[in-house]
């Protein structure tokens, strides 16, 4: 089994307007790419920041842009048009999680992808609102990213934890410490272990400025010793993304041994043997 569940049917950007993207002929050419990438599972997990509902968890200025669409008439249409999983990227937010739980636990869905964007009020993965300008120093950042990781898989909100690492985005001397970068991983792996959260191995940060798998092998290693399951996602945007470079993370599983993946339903996870499908 090969899964890709952090999918996203459309470009990031409140242009992309979700009556071009969230359609029927669209996720079949997603199943199409999928099926054609031995892909057997394939769910889609739309930014919840794009739905209006979600302004009652954070009225962030950039939510706010993004904040215009309607997430019960997307569960609608991907239970009712699709044979897709339904999921949702929801970012975590402290101190709102109540809130969260609330807009989650009201919509059927088969998982959650739990995310971490933002520190505070800065992005660490955007030019706009970026912490990279707040003058504290990196070392600060990745602590407090890290952290922020722990305590989200904590929250019993998510069933896997995106792009763990996201911090490292830029790949850029002078945002990113020196050093060994294990010790600040510690409050992550912690928050990992204690909640049971699967672990998302992405290949979208083979596309990204920093040109490498989320998380790093470091980071990956420490949370299947600590009893992770691993979820294989692609990040995609667009259906040519889907099973991106899985050749890379299916070679990263197999040297730290980990031959099962984890699939979902109804936010109920089972595991299953890594492998090429050829889908439906």
């Amino acid at each position: 089994m090969l899964t890709d569940y952090h999918v996203h049917l459309r470009p990031d950007g409140p242009e992309f307007a979700a009556a071009e993207y969230l359609t029927a002929a669209k996720a079949a050419e997603y199943r199409r790419a999928a099926a054609a990438a031995g892909i057997g599972e394939l769910g889609v997990s739309e930014h919840v920041y794009r739905f209006a509902q979600v302004l009652t968890v954070w009225d962030h200025p950039f939510w706010r842009a993004q904040a215009v669409d309607d997430i019960d008439a997307y569960c609608e249409f991907v239970r009712g048009e699709t044979d897709l999983k339904l999921g949702i990227e929801a970012d975590f937010v402290p101190g709102a999680e109540d809130r969260t739980e609330e807009l989650l636990a009201a919509r059927d869905f088969d998982y959650v992808v739990g995310s971490v964007h933002f520190i505070r009020d800065g992005a660490v993965d955007m030019d706009d609102y970026s912490v990279w300008s707040s003058g504290r120093p990196v070392e600060e950042i990745w602590a407090r990213y890290f952290q922020t990781i722990g305590d989200a898989a904590r929250s019993g909100l998510f069933d896997i934890l995106a792009h763990p690492d996201l911090v490292k985005y830029w790949g850029q001397e002078g945002r990113r410490p020196a050093g060994d970068l294990r010790r600040y991983y510690e409050p992550a792996i912690a928050g990992i272990a204690e909640s049971g959260i699967a672990v998302e191995l992405s290949t979208a940060g083979l596309r990204k400025p920093v040109a490498e798998l989320y998380p790093a092998r470091e980071f990956l290693a420490l949370a299947v010793a600590a009893g992770a399951p691993v979820a294989l996602s692609s990040d995609a945007h667009e259906s040519g993304h889907l099973g991106y470079r899985y050749d890379a993370a299916l070679a990263e599983l197999e040297s730290l041994g980990v031959g099962e993946i984890a699939v979902f339903d109804r936010r109920g996870r089972s595991l299953a043997p890594l492998g090429t499908d050829a889908g439906p």
